[in-house]
């Protein structure tokens, strides 16, 4: 039997690399062994930011949190504190937007908060 060469597999495997590193700098978009290099590491990253932004997000949602309670008169952490004792499950993602959204409803829930506290 005559030996085939993987010529054509090889080269479409390298353009597909070559292809996904369009934009890139210098010969990270020129040669196909620095292009893989760089494409393994761009995974890398994005699968780690993926998850930091989950962090990212809930201090964001935390201190847009905290500003709207103050304006109400309450700390972050009391406020916090007030409505997880008049057992008010809201998460911190819709309270967050409440806050932005519709100051006047987290000014009811500031006060819902509020009475949570004194029992």
């Amino acid at each position: 039997m005559t030996r085939i060469k993987g010529g054509p597999k090889t080269r479409r495997k390298h353009k597909k690399i070559i292809k996904a590193m369009k934009g890139q700098w210098g010969t990270r978009h020129r040669l196909h062994k620095r292009a893989q290099e760089a494409l393994l590491h761009s995974f890398r990253y994005a699968y780690e930011h993926r998850r930091e932004r989950k962090g990212d997000m809930r201090r964001l949602w935390i201190t847009r949190i905290n500003a709207a309670a103050r304006i109400n008169g309450l700390p972050y952490s009391k406020f916090m504190n007030g409505l997880k004792n008049a057992d008010v499950q809201i998460d911190r993602k819709i309270l967050a937007d409440v806050a932005v959204k519709d100051p006047e409803a987290f000014a009811k829930i500031a006060e819902t908060a509020k009475t949570g506290l004194e029992v």
